[in-house]
């Protein structure tokens, strides 16, 4: 039996180039792991495996690697920046139970920064904070941890200083034990030596030591009370309430270093052993009734509590399809047989394997707190609980973003079809934010997804990896429609054919809804005109017609109706006279319920050198944007505005020509407002157009 306590599941997020992967790749430099480390820029990290991470320098999808620390097992998940697989780092955090947050030295908390430490927030993940780059140009760690308090909310508790800066960052000085930890110029992680605080820092370090020291007793009555009559603290009990202040989110331990040069690692691993939570120390997860709701009851980590697992990954490689599982409760040993709780089927284990990024390890058992990966599932998707068939249980489940672009898409020769269906079928088992919808009307397959780059990856995947060659069409907006104005109607469906035939009246409100209600439906019938059993079949005709919009066909948003009286024939009315009934009234009124074109607006996050800002804010506002925030930052200005999808496009090119290359931005979903006037016009001939043609 492993001891959990000696167990750690942690995830590395971050701004794209903050240096997550380098940091990955020198904690299994220092735990031995790795032999010899592999840097991004030369694409041989061990963690960015895709042929396409190793070229664009970027990581895609999480990979996931065990080591060891001071007798202290670390399951690490290395994930990516970039906005358009926010997916990977949301369904990491999901099974983590500590993360390592870190930031540029330089460039500070970035966009994505805050997107990932707001769902690590969600989520309620322990962390520390790593300032990497403190040997770049610009590095400034102080003003990086008040970006942290400003930006992101949070309470940084400083345990390591910077000795030097820029060129002349030579080491850090531990706050908590009063010692300098120096490395020399050879950039191996090994070669430093312990000393005291230079002479010129010992006031600071004094400092810091009781800020340190005050933050950490708050999280103990009596050794507060005992620190304001002047009594110390020992080592070990600040370290307990670093713990406990860790834990429950109160303040984020932070260090700095330069992963790149291999300088400040080992104090972060010491941290990750001290202060992040063992699996048993974290609230345990919730299960579900058959509603989805919390029926009070937890997955209680344990090995011997009946088996409760989440698969949170699936990924196709050389040896098949990999189910990426957190074991929360019980064990599982090779030959078990389990019960997906969603699909209602059991399947048996055949092999298990423990991950070292594209290698694995044979494994014969595994238990709760670990992360393995499940060779040869058939039909398990991300967000489906595994549990033990004897006592079913369910998991609370994952939620996926909707995508906001798609493209059209063909096999340039006639045979790749088939080769394309099995591949996107694969692909989109992978990633619940990539989907994928066949055309009716002109048979095109139309892939959807997070962003350009993310359509991008997706069919230099199916170019390279499946072989499948492919014409793709221009990107495409994720338009909806809606009402502006209340109306009340009536709408009879009579149909006399001999025989029984069928009746169904009904007088109606329909209205606005609130935003982001999606469709609500409520009858207030009274003395029986439209019985009670045939409601549930006109909100059925209603919320069915909600897919297409009157417009130009795309999904309607937010209409509230209620259903206020009608009337009924005791022979001809049934529930699928109302229904249809519904239908017909749905198409009679939502046009004069002044329907309107909504388009998705993101939320973008532009960076550029100051002597570009002007340059930068026009071509925004030329894009219909609104402007947010301008913040001026010590290497260049962040810019926040919200622009819609529509005038995004290509806007990575217009931006590097405006900056000379030096700009960058992200962007993401933010909500969706209505069209202007000329916009809906011509999206909606384009619609009208297209359905011309086919």
């Amino acid at each position: 039996m492993a001891d959990l306590s000696k167990y750690r599941n942690i995830g590395i997020f971050a701004h794209v180039d903050a240096g997550k992967t380098t940091t990955t790749e020198r904690i299994l430099k220092l735990t031995g792991q790795i032999h010899k480390t592999g840097e991004v820029h030369d694409g041989e990290s061990t963690t960015d495996f895709m042929e396409q991470e190793a070229e664009r320098g970027i990581t895609i999808q999480s990979a996931a690697v065990s080591c060891f620390w001071k007798d202290h097992r670390f399951n690490v998940i290395d994930t990516p920046g970039h906005v358009d697989f926010t997916v990977e780092v949301y369904r990491s955090l999901k099974v983590l139970d500590g993360g390592i947050g870190v930031f540029c030295g330089s460039g500070g908390v970035e966009p994505q920064s805050e997107t990932n430490w707001r769902y690590a927030n969600e989520s309620e993940v322990a962390r520390v904070i790593f300032v990497n780059k403190l040997d770049r140009m610009g590095a400034d760690f102080y003003r990086v941890t008040e970006q942290v308090r400003k930006v992101l909310g949070a309470n940084p508790l400083i345990m390591t200083l910077p000795i030097g800066i820029e060129d002349e960052f030579c080491g850090v000085v531990d706050v908590l034990t009063k010692k300098a930890y120096i490395w020399d110029e050879t950039g191996l992680p090994e070669n430093y030596e312990i000393t005291d605080v230079p002479a010129d820092m010992v006031d600071k370090v004094d400092e810091y030591y009781e800020m340190l020291v005050e933050t950490a007793v708050e999280q103990d009555d009596d050794l507060m009370e005992a620190y304001m009559e002047g009594e110390a603290p020992s080592l070990e009990d600040i370290k307990r309430c670093i713990r406990k202040g860790t834990r429950d989110l109160a303040f984020f331990p932070t260090y700095c270093g330069s992963a790149f040069k291999n300088k400040g690692m080992q104090l972060v691993l010491d941290a990750v052993v001290d202060y992040l939570p063992a699996p048993t120390e974290v609230d345990p997860q919730p299960l579900m009734d058959e509603e989805g709701n919390e029926n009070g009851e937890y997955a209680i980590v344990s090995a011997d509590e009946p088996f409760k697992a989440l698969a949170f990954k699936i990924m196709d490689d050389r040896f098949g399809a990999l189910t990426f599982v957190r074991i929360y409760s019980g064990k599982l040993n090779k030959g078990d047989t389990i019960l997906n709780a969603f699909t209602g089927k059991t399947e048996r284990v055949g092999r298990m394997v423990e991950m070292q990024a594209d290698d694995r390890n044979e494994l014969t058992s595994a238990q709760a707190g670990d992360i393995i990966a499940i060779v040869g599932m058939k039909n398990v998707q991300t967000g489906h609980t595994l549990c033990d068939p004897k006592h079913p249980v369910t998991l609370e489940p994952m939620v996926f973003p909707t995508p906001v672009i798609s493209i059209a898409v063909q096999p340039k020769d006639k045979g790749g079809n088939e080769k394309m269906g099995v591949a996107i079928g694969k692909m989109v088992a992978e990633d619940p934010s990539f989907q994928v919808e066949t055309d009716e009307d002109s048979g095109e397959t139309i892939l959807k997804g997070m962003g350009e780059l993310h359509l991008d990856i997706k069919v230099d995947i199916l170019k390279r990896t499946y072989g499948v060659d492919l014409i793709v069409g221009q990107p495409q907006v994720a338009y909806r429609e809606t009402i502006t104005r209340e109306i009340e109607d009536s709408y009879t469906h009579k149909k006399q054919s001999g025989g029984s035939g069928q009746f169904g009246k009904i007088d109606y409100r329909i209205k606005p809804g609130e935003v982001a209600s999606g469709f609500t439906f409520k009858s207030t019938v009274v003395g029986g005109n439209v019985p009670k059993e045939f409601w549930p079949a006109v909100e059925k005709g209603f919320k069915s017609m909600m897919s297409e919009g009157v417009l130009a066909g795309f999904p309607v948003l937010d209409v509230e109706v209620e259903l206020f009286d009608g009337g009924f024939h005791a022979v001809d009315s049934s529930a699928i006279a109302f229904e249809i009934a519904a239908k017909g009234a749905f198409r009679q009124s939502i046009p004069k319920a002044g329907a309107q074109l909504l388009e998705p607006i993101m939320k973008v996050d532009v960076f550029t050198p100051e002597d570009h800002v002007g340059d930068v804010i026009g071509d925004l506002n030329r894009r219909r944007g609104m402007m947010k925030d301008q913040e001026a930052g010590l290497t260049g200005v962040r810019i926040k505005a919200d622009v819609p999808l529509s005038e995004m496009f290509g806007y990575i090119g217009s931006l590097r020509t405006m900056t000379s290359g030096r700009g960058q931005f992200s962007m993401e979903f933010s909500h969706y407002a209505p069209c202007p006037q000329n916009v809906a016009e011509t999206v909606i001939a384009a619609e009208k157009e297209k359905k011309a043609a086919k």
